[in-house]
């Protein structure tokens, strides 16, 4: 009698220990085919892709062709196609673009070390004074360079032109040769590999102010040092504006809105590659 009132009640520990599964001693209870399943079903909230909560989502504007595209914020990856990345992030691509920009700066800014001193020698301990006149024709120079040169031919025509074309230097795209990575600042200028107007008129700008220059030096003190004051003031706006432009390049992810003015036979778009 012992040892029988004993076993009901070790039966019942085992059964508590193992949570009541469905073992009762040797013998398996069978369950229905999906039972379990059906179980948790009825246990989760059911959630559809209509009902869910969609991440936030940010709209994204890439390059001059206004193309949008959705992605969700909040570090969750999305399979959604969200387009070529701008700028490109490849190490070519990014070693390419750099030294198209930074080659133009690299030009102006040895332009500009070599007419400065000549610019501010009316200024210097010993030099012959400016009247008031030649005073005014340096400010009025200066300020009429830093808006026709600096703002209307920098800013708002070549300095996003410089940039952009530097984005599509890419090797196996956009019809770029191997040669056209050693001359990058000419290709960012449009030099080389553009449309026929922009060949053309990148040159004919560039033999202008070579002859424009060579006509400068004959002129007498003070005009020299006054063309070339408005010269300095043009050239470090255009110079600051293709900074500025490529900065925020990077910082946005956008490049310039305007025409790369690459030859009709190629795609003017800029490189695609993984963040």
């Amino acid at each position: 009698m012992r040892v029988s009132s004993t076993l009901p009640f070790v039966a019942f520990c085992a059964s508590f220990v193992s949570g009541f599964s469905r073992q009762v001693g040797l013998t398996t209870i069978p369950l229905r085919p999906g039972f379990l399943q059906q179980r948790q079903n009825q246990q989760l909230p059911q959630t559809t892709p209509s009902s869910a909560a969609p991440f936030p989502t940010i709209v994204v504007t890439r390059g001059s062709s206004g193309e949008q595209s959705t992605i969700p914020r909040g570090g969750a990856k999305s399979s959604i196609d969200t387009g070529p990345k701008y700028p490109a992030t490849g190490f070519a691509a990014v070693f390419s673009s750099f030294w198209g920009t930074s080659g133009v700066l690299y030009i102006l800014a040895k332009a500009i070390k070599r007419v400065l001193p000549i610019a501010l020698e009316p200024f210097k301990a010993g030099a012959v004074p400016l009247s008031q006149f030649e005073l005014g024709a340096y400010i009025v120079t200066c300020l009429w360079f830093a808006y026709v040169e600096g703002y209307k031919g920098f800013q708002q025509k070549f300095s996003p032109l410089v940039v952009k074309r530097s984005f599509t230097l890419i090797p196996g795209q956009n019809g770029t040769k191997w040669w056209h990575f050693l001359i990058a600042p000419f290709y960012s200028m449009g030099l080389v590999h553009a449309t026929k107007k922009r060949t053309i008129i990148s040159w004919s700008v560039t033999i202008g102010v070579t002859l424009i220059v060579a006509a400068v030096k004959r002129l007498p003190y003070p005009w020299r040092n006054i063309v070339d004051a408005g010269v300095v003031a043009g050239l470090t706006w255009g110079s600051l504006s293709i900074l500025l432009f490529y900065l925020k390049s990077w910082i946005t992810g956008v490049v310039p809105a305007i025409d790369a003015a690459l030859p009709a036979t190629v795609n003017n778009k800029p490189a695609e590659s993984a963040p």
